[in-house]
């Protein structure tokens, strides 16, 4: 596959003291919730960031430039302002004022165009030939997929083991490097909201193809088109996507905050959602990771 474990490993070793090894809690026996929520800038878009700009032998004076839902443009806007150089960010104007305020207090130049992440990702490209910046791709970057994959190699490490890891999908960075770095060591099982079925509609036609994009996660999963890389790695793998309704995010989030504390947006509770909607019933005696994987929401919205 174009990422290796070996990819990821090093990809671990380069972003060390970048990024955080994020706590793993065991919420019931055989149940486990990894809070990358806690990561820097929110979610665990810095480590793919880190690694992207760290693997490369030079950052431009323009500095980096990416296109996000705003989880990945936090990501690239901390990592600038940790190296020292200059960011610059398209969102889409979907996403959550909170993403956006985040970003500007990081020092990033940001701008809103479009009405969906695609939009801002071709205005950053333009953007990005005008001006030289390394480009930060949300999740189709050989350096991204591998830096998001060490997130699965610490729950390796912190569970002493699991049966299986469910993860949320967007464009499919962050379950590709997670697959690459289980090694089949553990089933990956992806779970999209009904609205966003991006990788499960590549799957089913054996390629990335265009979808429509909505409802409560498209700000942070609303990738209408899954990555290369993504569908590469986990159709090779034989990876299981499971679509789940807004309500059972919506309620999954309330469920996180209500029983755990666990602050997350819609986005990062999704993966929980397929597992407290009954989506997905884990085996008995199945040990299962579950990745709580953004936490930049409004608090007020919690409750």
């Amino acid at each position: 596959m174009s990422v290796s474990i070996e990819d990821v490993e090093r990809a671990a070793g380069r972003i060390a003291g970048h990024v955080l090894r994020t706590p793993v809690v065991e919420v019931s026996p055989g149940l486990f919730l990894k809070l990358e929520g806690l990561q820097r800038s929110g979610s665990f878009k810095a480590r793919g960031g880190f690694n992207r700009a760290l693997a490369s032998e030079a950052i431009p004076e323009a500095g980096l430039i990416a296109a996000s839902g705003g989880n990945h443009g936090l990501a690239v806007a901390y990592v600038a302002r940790d190296l020292g150089v200059r960011a610059e960010i398209f969102v889409p104007t979907v996403a959550s004022p909170v993403k956006v305020a985040g970003l500007r207090a990081l020092g990033a130049r940001v701008t809103q165009v479009g009405a969906v992440y695609a939009d801002a990702y071709e205005a950053s490209v333009k953007r990005a030939a005008e001006t030289g910046a390394l480009d930060v791709h949300a999740y189709d970057q050989a350096e991204v997929v591998a830096g998001q994959g060490t997130l699965g190699l610490e729950v390796l490490e912190q569970t002493g083991g699991v049966d299986t890891v469910v993860v949320a999908v967007g464009g499919g960075g962050l379950v590709a490097g997670i697959t690459v770095a289980l090694g089949g060591r553990a089933r990956v099982v992806a779970v999209e909201p009904e609205l966003i079925p991006t990788l499960h509609r590549a799957l089913e036609a054996g390629g990335p193809v265009g979808v429509e994009v909505s409802g409560v996660g498209a700000d942070a999963l609303g990738a209408s088109r899954a990555g290369e890389l993504a569908y590469e790695i986990t159709s090779a793998a034989g990876v299981r996507s499971l679509l789940v309704p807004d309500e059972a995010i919506v309620e999954a989030r309330r469920e996180l905050w209500r029983e755990h504390r666990i602050a997350a947006e819609h986005a990062g509770a999704a993966a929980y959602a397929a597992l407290l909607s009954g989506v997905y019933v884990p085996a008995p005696g199945e040990r299962v990771a579950v990745v709580v994987c953004g936490a930049n929401t409004d608090p007020a919205t919690l409750a």
